[in-house]
């Protein structure tokens, strides 16, 4: 349905690449509708204490990212400080540098994720490029 004004999908439907071993909760936000303009995926917590990303920074990217907790609760960890994030609750964080991760604290949590440089256009991340590019 490429010619259609807008696509739906629910984030059940946003399946995983097959190549993505060990992120089965992630889902293929930016693939999935073929978004060429900004990084998104979206998480699904199959249990309390699913890792939705491990503490990393983005220095090498430069970008900057804004995470969404669709439902359940996530505990964000940022510069070192742990705070409990309820659903509805957006967590910003624009210092690429800064290390930051995010685990589930209730089963079927679910946490949307956008990020980029600032001030450039788009390109897939090099993580991201292998399930594009099919492994």
């Amino acid at each position: 349905m490429p010619d259609a004004p807008f696509r739906l999908a629910h984030v059940s439907e946003v399946v995983t690449p097959a190549t993505a071993d060990g992120d089965s909760n992630w889902h293929a936000v930016r693939i999935h509708f073929d978004i060429g303009s900004f990084g998104v995926g979206a998480y699904t917590a199959e249990a309390a204490g699913d890792v939705f990303t491990s503490e990393h920074d983005e220095a090498d990217t430069r970008h900057e990212e804004l995470f969404y907790v669709g439902s359940g609760s996530v505990r964000f960890t940022v510069d070192g400080e742990s705070v409990d994030v309820p659903a509805g609750t957006f967590v910003y964080v624009r210092d690429p540098a800064l290390r930051r991760g995010a685990t589930a604290l209730e089963p079927g949590t679910t946490l949307l994720a956008v990020g980029g440089e600032p001030g450039k256009a788009f390109a897939v991340s090099a993580w991201e490029q292998k399930y594009v590019d099919g492994g």
